[in-house]
């Protein structure tokens, strides 16, 4: 039966490509297109629905060896955000950052740079799939987010770990970009906080100083550029609602591979 399933990837380019989405520049101008939310809509579905039927939720994504790297690994969504608080952090070399990790837990806390590249660390080389159409293989180190939940201890009543990012989403410097993920994705072992991208620092384009990977994941829920990660009940109070910026314009929230 696995053997029918279409590679995920494929059958995006695919349907995209029936429905001219291809043609769009990038997310933003994919985001207003009816045709592709209702395409995208169907495709998540029918992954969400596979993914529960074909295998658990601790199954792996593909990891590949240092061979098949990319030769260059370009940006996804934001190169730079629009942000004077941002861009003076990493004038600094990111060293008066700090990652606020809180809402539902027993202890809300706050991690520098350096402390989190003390923490156990985990590289993996996967690919990255992004809705635009191109994929990129990397090879990412980073800190497990399990190991920053055990620190924190979430309540019981928490169901979701949002991320908050640097990069607003308007000209205006306003409605920044977010996402969230389920407390089963929070704990795989191959969700990180990455801070090294194909062996050096993570540069500013692909997220610095620190980006979410959960690489069972389509590129748009790689939040880039973290501030902030809250676990939380329900999206009900935050933004759209949805649980993420692509999610509130009619993305599925769900978006396995």
């Amino acid at each position: 039966m696995m053997a029918h399933l279409p590679d995920r990837r494929k059958f995006f380019g695919r349907m995209l490509a029936g429905a001219g989405a291809m043609a769009l520049a990038g997310c933003d101008k994919l985001s207003h297109s009816e045709t592709f939310t209702k395409i995208l809509s169907a495709g998540e579905s029918l992954s969400h629905n596979a993914h529960r039927l074909l295998s658990t939720r601790k199954s792996m994504a593909q990891e590949f060896s240092e061979a098949d790297l990319s030769p260059s690994f370009r940006s996804n969504g934001t190169s730079s955000p629009n942000s004077p608080d941002y861009h003076a952090l990493a004038k600094n070399g990111f060293a008066d950052w700090a990652l606020e990790v809180g809402g539902l837990v027993e202890k809300p806390l706050k991690f520098s740079l350096t402390q989190i590249q003390q923490m156990p660390s985990r590289t993996q080389i996967t690919r990255h799939d992004c809705v635009e159409g191109w994929s990129a293989i990397g090879k990412w180190k980073g800190t497990p987010l399990h190991e920053f939940l055990s620190l924190v201890k979430p309540k019981p009543e928490a169901r979701f770990v949002v991320f908050y990012c640097a990069d607003p989403m308007k000209a205006d410097g306003t409605n920044f970009y977010y996402e969230s993920i389920d407390m089963d994705d929070a704990y795989h072992v191959q969700t990180i906080l990455a801070y090294a991208l194909n062996d050096q620092t993570l540069p500013i384009k692909n997220g610095a100083p620190i980006r979410l990977r959960v690489e069972r994941m389509l590129g748009y829920k790689q939040a880039k550029y973290l501030t902030r990660i809250e676990l939380v009940k329900s999206f009900d109070h935050i933004a759209g609602g949805k649980g993420g910026y692509w999610e509130d314009t009619g993305y599925e929230w769900y978006a396995g591979i």
